[in-house]
């Protein structure tokens, strides 16, 4: 990780900027993968899983035996650990639920709005380099809750093309309704445009490399929705004198073991801190397995002193990072001050691992400087709110001359004669 020692604010963008991609070469590749997908079916979906994860499937749908049997490949303390973050992830999102609410805006004029749920949605869950079964359970959860009809699944083979018994548990478990062997764009390309097998979906979810990124962006295009631009991993954390260096350090290891192109941050007000963070980096790294990967990450993590939590707060706004943890002084009183977001994490109690499997909030956040204008998953990703009104004879002659009056400055005669039609009518 590089250090940078009380930086100028000029200086802020180009310390924190994230790891580049070779957009054109992605979008080349990827657009290929769309077209061939588009146009051949499943048939595209099976030579592009062989081709990217070296893996020949016979089926793309995952059979109810296999779904049926995952239960007894796992412990029981995996299943007990799952059942415990489903019932959280449960209690947080059906809290989110509104009640309708009807306004009479005018006497004889009753307004209101209903939450519809999205019949058709596609779950993206990765599996490349690990089975990310947590990502099965904040995005189905909310689906059911929300009453999706259609919940498809797809998740990169293993080796042996079979899926990792944990992530058909868990599918079992939320109520996914099938469950289909491919990823990266391929897959999504499958549930955007559909195939003779994969059914194509109204609404897109899920996070994935940059490839899966590129390919929800562009399917967006020909009028799929997705949920958020999700791409990879990153956390940003302020510690001031009070952080504990080996929380700390544990956190950024944490993220830097996504991906190699996963970013960590860390933004702190005492050098001393920032030293025995890095110091206690290197030690924790001697006995992580994935150690490859995490020092490939951290050649994009950057270490910056600043002179006061001000400072701090200002960069990380500036770098919406998709977690946010807050190891400092008066750390509810700080988080009161973050503008730009996906998750935040406050006190040295608070690891993001918690966010990621257990505590209840969803892990499905907006990456890349997104969580200025987007928010994460949640139960209003998977539904539609529709408007509804409903005038009496009384509602209309009360509110009819206001709106013709409109109609009539706009030019839009055809309008003002609904209402007056009635009227004399």
């Amino acid at each position: 990780m590089k250090m940078y020692a009380y930086p100028d604010i000029a200086e802020w963008n180009t310390i924190l900027k994230r790891p580049a991609t070779e957009k054109k070469f992605l979008q080349k590749t990827v657009r290929q993968v769309l077209k061939k997908v588009k146009k051949n079916g499943d048939k595209a979906v099976i030579k592009f899983t062989h081709a990217f994860d070296g893996v020949l499937v016979n089926s793309l749908r995952v059979s109810e035996e296999e779904i049926t049997t995952a239960a007894s490949k796992l412990t029981d303390e995996l299943k007990e650990a799952i059942q415990v973050a489903k019932k959280n992830i449960e209690k947080f999102h059906t809290a989110q639920k509104e009640p309708i609410t009807i306004t009479e805006t005018m006497p004889g004029i009753t307004c209101w709005r209903q939450s519809v749920a999205i019949e058709k949605v596609g779950l993206y869950i990765p599996g490349g380099t690990a089975p990310l079964f947590s990502t099965v359970l904040m995005l189905a959860i909310p689906a059911q809750l929300a009453g999706c009809k259609e919940i498809i699944l797809c998740t990169p083979p293993q080796k042996d093309g079979s899926v990792h018994p944990a992530i058909l548990y868990t599918a079992s478990l939320c109520g996914a309704t099938a469950v289909y062997r491919c990823g990266g764009a391929q897959a999504i390309a499958a549930i955007a445009y559909g195939t003779e097998s994969i059914p194509a979906v109204q609404k897109i979810f899920g996070p994935g490399n940059q490839y899966v990124t590129v390919a929800k962006q562009m399917v967006q295009l020909d009028g799929v929705a997705i949920d958020i631009p999700a791409g990879p991993s990153e956390v940003l954390v302020i510690a001031d004198h009070t952080a504990i260096p080996g929380f700390v350090a544990a956190d950024l290891l944490s993220q830097a073991e996504h991906g190699p192109d996963s970013q960590v941050v860390l933004i702190s007000t005492n050098k001393k801190t920032a030293g025995l963070v890095l110091k206690s980096i290197k030690e924790q790294l001697k006995t992580l397995p994935r150690k490859g990967t995490i020092k490939q990450a951290l050649k994009y993590g950057r270490i910056v002193i600043v002179g006061t939590l001000n400072d701090a707060v200002a960069i990380s706004n500036r770098y919406a990072p998709e977690h946010l943890i807050l190891c400092c002084e008066d750390a509810g009183k700080v988080a009161g001050e973050i503008t730009a977001a996906g998750s935040v994490f406050i006190g040295n109690y608070s690891p993001e691992s918690a966010g990621d499997y257990a505590s209840g909030t969803n892990h499905t956040l907006p990456t890349g400087g997104f969580s200025v204008s987007h928010s994460g998953v949640s139960l209003d990703s998977y539904i539609k709110k529709i408007s509804f009104q409903q005038l009496t004879e009384e509602g209309l002659a009360n509110i009819g001359q206001t709106v013709m009056t409109m109609a009539e400055a706009e030019g839009l005669d055809a309008h003002k004669r609904a209402v007056e039609i009635r009227l004399n009518n």
